[in-house]
C-alpha cells in the first residue's frame, strides 16, 4: 500500500500519494511548494551547522585534525578497552575515594598539548561530567589548552592522583 499524507492546500482533506504535497484539484500549487521549500533550505541550511562545525569545533587546522581522531576506528577500540579496564567508573573520583559511573574517556596529558599520546591507552581514563569540567578549567591553567590560550613550556603530568591534588588546589 503507498504511503498517504493529506493535501497542503488549506481546508482541504484529500489524500496524496508520496511524494506529491496536494490534491489533483489543487496540483498547481506544488511547483511553487517546491520551489519555496528549496528557497528556504539554502538560506537556512548552512546557517546551523556552519557555526558548530566550521566555528566552533574546527577553529583552525590544528583542531581539525585533532576532532577527526575522535572518529577514528582506533579511537573507539581504544575507548572501549580503557571503559572496560576501569569498569566505567570514573578514575578521579576513586582517587578522592568515591564511586561514580562515567563514559567518557578522557587524555591525562591533552592532545593539544602532546600529540604523541594521543593513541597511548597509558595516557587515558575514564572521568565523569563534574570532574572533567575540573580538569578542563586546570588543563587551560596548567598547560595552556584552549581557545586564545598559549601553550605552556611544562612538564606533562599523568599521575591520577597528583592531577587530582593539583585540580582541586586550583578549585579552591
Amino acid at each position: 500500500m503507498p504511503r498517504t499524507r493529506r493535501c497542503r492546500y488549506p481546508n482541504c482533506h484529500a489524500m496524496v500519494t508520496f511524494p506529491d504535497h496536494y490534491c489533483k484539484q489543487h496540483y498547481e500549487h506544488e511547483a511553487e511548494y517546491l520551489a519555496s521549500r528549496q528557497r528556504w533550505s539554502r538560506g537556512n541550511d548552512k546557517q546551523y551547522t556552519h557555526k558548530y562545525n566550521t566555528v566552533t569545533r574546527y577553529r583552525n587546522e590544528d583542531k581539525r585534525q585533532q576532532y577527526s581522531f575522535y572518529r577514528t576506528r582506533q579511537w573507539s577500540h581504544l575507548r572501549q578497552q580503557v571503559l572496560e579496564r576501569d569498569h566505567y567508573l570514573c578514575a578521579y573520583c576513586k582517587v578522592q575515594g568515591l564511586i561514580t559511573p562515567a563514559k567518557t574517556v578522557d587524555h591525562l596529558v591533552p592532545i593539544e598539548f602532546d600529540e604523541t599520546l594521543k593513541a597511548n591507552i597509558a595516557n587515558l581514563a575514564v572521568i565523569c561530567g563534574s570532574c572533567h569540567r575540573v580538569k578542563t578549567d586546570w588543563e587551560q591553567a596548567h598547560y595552556g589548552t584552549g581557545q586564545g590560550n598559549e601553550l605552556q613550556s611544562v612538564t606533562p603530568i599523568n599521575d591520577i592522583a597528583s592531577i587530582v591534588v593539583l585540580m582541586n588546589e586550583k578549585q579552591s
